[in-house]
């Protein structure tokens, strides 16, 4: 049970070791200008290697008695979720005989919930990493299984770390399974765990403006945090400018006002306490492109204010 790009890579491991008796993927949805249905990747995967493909909109209402049946009849030996954007109903996790085998981006019980890959950049965090659990009714509650720690890059995006821990998840899972299977894992209450519980709520497009006036630091973050999707952005002549990367230059307080261009040469921006550098941006109705590409091409004035 999955559905982006992050369940793939699990997917595609399951393939090699083991047989995939079905695949529970969300619903296709409309794509790109013409709204043309687009189906979720898990899917083309699934498709691909002839596996039937199940798309229920829910398995918690009325209409899910069907697929609660057929879940029983295929009498999977273990369900994995990956990504899967839906909360598994008590009767789905009681069916297989290993239960319901999550994996999750982050170090539970730290960042439960929906956006935990992007959270971690965003927050600031050094270090994140993968955990497989065994899937209870709460929200990324269940006992964990196996954790792996990976350090966040100094400049890496939430993009780029979120296909690190991918392949990452995918190779714990695979071990994550023998060991479910010899008997050599014993399922760790998060209650256990020193660190107290923290959430990471939903990305949404209202975060998308960059504020100058923050500290440097958290500017930066934001940046990574947000790209690819739903990528920050700032005003530049009166048009959205997004930005893609960012590298921290000065992290003493400028001579100039917050927002304002420090140089012509350079697309470095003052902040409160230092200065950012946007080094990939994308023009509104233009392609993405290295910040130093852009000023060739759209050369700023010196002491021009963004935001």
């Amino acid at each position: 049970m999955g559905t982006p790009d992050f369940a793939v890579k699990a997917l595609e491991r399951l393939y090699e070791r083991h047989e995939v008796c079905a695949v529970f993927t969300q619903p296709d949805k409309p794509k790109g200008r013409g709204y043309t249905l687009a189906p979720p990747p898990v899917k083309v995967l699934a498709e691909s290697k002839g596996t039937r493909v199940l798309q229920p909109a829910s398995l918690r209402n009325e209409q899910a008695a069907e697929y609660l049946d057929i879940i029983r009849e295929t009498a999977p030996d273990c369900i994995v979720v990956a990504a899967y954007g839906q909360i598994l109903p008590r009767e789905v996790l009681e069916i297989p005989e290993y239960g319901c085998v999550n994996i999750h981006g982050s170090l539970l019980p730290r960042l439960r919930g929906a956006a935990p890959i992007q959270r971690a950049v965003l927050e600031g965090d050094r270090v994140t990493g993968i955990t497989t659990m065994l899937m209870g009714e709460g929200l990324d509650t269940g006992d964990i299984l196996e954790q792996q720690t990976v350090e966040i890059g100094q400049n890496e995006t939430a993009a780029e770390l979120f296909d690190r821990l991918a392949d990452i998840g995918g190779e714990l899972l695979l071990h994550t399974l023998d060991g479910l299977e010899n008997g050599s894992i014993t399922p760790k209450p998060q209650s256990e765990c020193s660190e107290q519980p923290t959430y990471a709520a939903k990305i949404t497009k209202q975060m998308c403006p960059i504020d100058f006036n923050d500290k440097v630091f958290n500017v930066h973050r934001h940046i990574l945090g947000l790209s690819d999707w739903p990528c920050a952005y700032t005003l530049c002549n009166g048009k959205r400018l997004k930005v893609y990367r960012s590298e921290i230059v000065s992290d003493k307080a400028p001579n100039k006002p917050s927002g304002t261009l420090m140089s012509c040469e350079e697309f470095d921006i003052a902040c409160e306490d230092g200065i950012i550098r946007f080094t990939e941006v994308q023009a509104e109705g233009g392609k993405r492109m290295k910040a130093k590409d852009y000023l060739r091409g759209k050369p700023l004035k010196g002491d021009e204010v963004f935001g």
